[in-house]
């Protein structure tokens, strides 16, 4: 494993001295112990202090204590939940770093937020749980943690929500790919009270660089010799253009910004803002004011996730192209809601009826940044489109106090759409048509639909691949991808990675081959991200040539012919186990009709067909080498099996607490306890 090193400086040179103090100057000692507390009275009632629990009041004096103007302490009070990493100076420069740029900047968002209810006559509170990236922690043992987490933070932001008894209504603020996934959870999960969702925006496009997606195969690139030191030097630098926000592309992060504004969770127009801008910061302030309507007029998050708000999210993704990953997401958010988890049916039927008509990274054909996705006119603008397709339910209710139908009413009228659409005309010369599109233009310029959902004997239970994100070079002019190919198994994306970066000709990744990726779902790594893999796939000139089956998942900004979610698992007893080196597969996915197949049809270089396959497969013991990874952490291990219990992948890796007492007791009972 390559060493982790810093190389920069060395850090200052320290002695126990400094650190205890002794060469520091007198003043630094000095403290007091005794305060005369802060002046006023508290609003206190005899009918407050008798029939009220010790906890109300003991709140009014911790509220005076920091700071606030103690008359002013019964008006009504308001969560502000946040994904807020690092420390900033007001002017930016960081003081300490996030994990990510995505929360570096959302404190500015809690600011506007806060400032807002103050002046409404509200008290509001800040309440913090950061979330880690994806980017960061991909290849390392860090992402064997980052599924699990969503389920951890949505509990937390929960916990810290009831821990507030005074809350009259709650803001979530978070941008990126399991802040807001986890935070939606919770806000789904608080049924009775007044939610809103404030998208934390986009990086900004660099001018001249690559993207935040395409950034993360330079290694692989380098590896190969397709660019030089230099070039990944400079490249590497710039790609992250502004200090805050989303990735440029629709990946996860952005994927979910989109969905929460398709729910109504999130205000009209308010997905992929671009970071830092007064917009973005506007966007904040009318949250809140609608978190007020909200609360006054008694909506709560019920009476907006209804199972027709959770379809019109589907169609919207669907519509977008966007992340796999939010098939997870999604079932998650309704389970929280207490609504119908979707199925892959579901999906499956949704795609099928719903055109793919934005032109967006990382899919193509052009592949334009989300920030202009949002200058184009945004998640409005798409539901435009399809409200004329008759595709939506427009009579649900919204986080702007209104139904869909009169928010698109709205929008189709208004003068920030003109706006925005003629910004993005004059600044950029772009026709933002040529980015959202009606059906008619989109199926012109070639663009398919999102996602195929393959089975076979290979993948029993199904699978997932984003069908539009393959290669047009390598499908058939029947809309069919169909590749037939040996097997390259590999039991960890260590060893994947590991054979695209060889230049062992024995040993490297080839054009033709088929990569079998194993061991990677919830039981075996918490159901990682393989974007390395994918990626280097995706930038190598050979790449195209090359499929991958797996039955981990994939980053947002994946794409190619990369066939993930594959169920059962392999440490499930999945049939994706089973495979060997050399074991001749068959893939064909319909781009079109939106049908697939992965099935083992022979070995040794002979075709022997699907039957010969599956019987096969039924004869064959599990490979002797599959495990979890060595360094899956223990409640990794524990989310895995309650995952497991509550429905698994295709259940949205959620808890489902009477499955698993259901399961326990089951359990108990068989061992005679």
């Amino acid at each position: 494993m390559t060493s982790r090193r810093n190389m920069d400086e060395a850090t200052a040179d320290l002695t126990p001295a400094d650190v205890l103090g002794s060469n520091g100057q007198s003043a630094s000692w000095e403290f007091s112990t005794r305060s005369p507390g802060p002046s006023g009275r508290l609003p206190f009632t005899e009918e407050f202090l008798v029939n009220d629990a010790s906890g109300y009041h003991f709140a009014m004096s911790q509220n005076a204590g920091m700071g606030w103007n103690p008359a002013e302490l019964m008006r009504k009070q308001f969560a502000i939940l946040s994904t807020v990493g690092g420390v900033r100076e007001p002017d930016g420069t960081p003081i300490a770093l996030g994990l990510h740029i995505g929360h570096f900047e959302l404190i500015r968002l809690v600011e506007e937020a806060a400032n807002e209810m103050r002046e409404l006559n509200a008290v509001p509170f800040a309440m913090f749980c950061t979330d880690p990236c994806d980017g960061r922690s991909m290849g390392t043992p860090g992402m064997l943690d980052s599924l699990p987490y969503r389920n951890d933070a949505a509990q937390v932001f929960r916990r810290l929500t009831r821990s507030m008894p005074t809350a009259r209504g709650v803001m979530g603020i978070a941008s990126c790919d399991k802040g807001l996934p986890a935070m939606m959870m919770a806000l789904a999960g608080l049924r009775n009270m007044s939610v809103v969702i404030v998208p934390g925006g986009s990086t900004l496009a660099v001018e001249q660089g690559e993207d935040t997606g395409m950034i993360q195969s330079i290694g692989a690139r380098f590896s190969q010799g397709e660019v030089t030191l230099e070039y990944a030097q400079e490249m590497g630098c710039k790609t992250c253009a502004s200090p805050g926000g989303g990735c440029q592309f629709l990946g996860t992060a952005g994927t979910s910004q989109v969905v929460s504004e398709a729910l109504g969770l999130a205000i009209t127009h308010s997905a992929l803002s671009p970071s830092g801008s007064p917009a973005w910061l506007d966007i904040a302030r009318r949250s809140a004011k609608a978190l007020l309507l909200a609360e006054k007029r008694g909506t709560t998050s019920q009476d907006i996730l209804t199972d027709a708000a959770f379809r019109n999210s589907m169609v919207v993704h669907a519509a977008c192209g966007g992340s796999t990953n939010l098939l997870l997401h999604t079932p998650a958010i309704a389970h929280a809601a207490g609504r119908r988890r979707m199925t892959v049916d579901d999906w499956s039927a949704i795609n099928r009826e719903t055109p793919r008509i934005v032109d967006v990274l990382p899919n193509g054909p052009v592949g334009y940044p989300t920030v202009e996705v949002y200058a184009a006119g945004g998640v409005p603008e798409v539901m435009l489109h399809l409200r004329r397709m008759g595709l939506l339910d427009t009579s649900v209710l919204t986080a702007t106090g209104q139904t869909l139908g009169e928010n698109l009413d709205w929008w189709e009228d208004s003068e920030r759409r003109q706006q925005v659409r003629h910004f993005l005309t004059e600044e950029r010369g772009t026709d933002p048509d040529d980015i959202i599109m009606t059906p008619d233009r989109a199926k012109a310029k070639g663009l398919t639909s999102t996602v195929t959902f393959p089975s076979g004997n290979i993948a029993p239970e199904g699978s997932v691949i984003k069908s539009t994100a393959i290669d047009p070079t390598v499908v058939d002019d029947d809309g069919v991808y169909r590749k037939v190919g040996p097997a390259r198994v590999f039991t960890s994306e260590r060893e994947a990675i590991s054979a695209i970066k060889s230049r062992d000709e024995a040993k490297k990744v080839k054009a033709g081959d088929i990569m079998v990726m194993t061991c990677g779902g919830p039981m075996g790594t918490g159901m990682e991200e393989v974007l390395q893999v994918t990626v280097a796939l995706k930038y190598l000139d050979f790449g195209k040539e090359v499929a991958l089956i797996t039955d981990a998942r994939f980053s947002g900004v994946s794409t190619g012919a990369c066939i993930g979610h594959v169920g059962p698992e392999a440490l499930a007893g999945g049939p994706i186990g089973k495979l060997r080196d050399g074991d001749l597969i068959e893939i064909a996915v319909d781009c079109l009709n939106l049908e697939g197949t992965i099935d083992l049809v022979g070995e040794d270089g002979q075709h022997k067909g699907v039957d010969w396959g599956s019987e096969e497969l039924a004869r064959r013991q599990m490979q002797g080498n599959l495990k979890a990874h060595p360094q899956l952490p223990d409640d990794s291990r524990l989310w895995a099996a309650l995952q497991n219990a509550s429905g698994g992948t295709w259940g949205g890796c959620v808890f489902d607490v009477d499955s698993i007492i259901e399961t326990l007791e089951a359990g108990k009972k068989a061992l005679g306890r």
